[in-house]
């Protein structure tokens, strides 16, 4: 079993983005190359995004928030969005994670056909969704 590199914010290891790197490349198969492709598609839609590794080894993509995270399963790569339930899914992207309140996935198969502008536009939406509550919160008394 190969073992996976790891790192907090208390350790100078590797950046959350090298990890991120890594993953991808331990991969080595279609998984890796959908995580990578995946990855893109967020830099794209939001070129602010910021990488996190949390949860021992899961990439994750924030903007004021998390917008969704990137785990890789056995036969999918699995897209979650931490506030899916409320966002507009009008191309059905959504197919996983269905019956929570709050968080809604995309499992990707092994061969599956991306529709990458609707899941660009979906990150998108997640952003703002996460910058109308950023706005909306009180600021903090010092």
């Amino acid at each position: 079993m190969k073992k996976t590199v790891t790192a907090s914010k208390e350790t100078d290891g590797p950046s959350p983005s090298k990890l991120i790197d890594i993953r991808i490349k331990e991969l080595g198969d279609w998984r890796g190359e959908m995580l990578k492709r995946i990855r893109a598609l967020i830099k794209e839609a939001d070129p602010d995004v910021v990488e996190e590794w949390k949860w021992r080894g899961v990439p994750v993509w924030e903007h004021d928030g998390i917008i969704c995270t990137g785990e890789t399963y056995k036969a999918v790569v699995k897209l979650t969005f931490a506030k899916g339930a409320a966002l507009d899914d009008p191309a059905g992207l959504f197919n996983s994670s269905l019956d929570g309140n709050v968080r809604r996935a995309i499992d990707i198969s092994e061969g599956a056909k991306l529709n990458e502008k609707a899941l660009k536009a979906l990150i998108r939406a997640a952003v703002e969704l996460n910058a109308s509550k950023a706005k909306k919160k009180p600021a903090k008394k010092a």
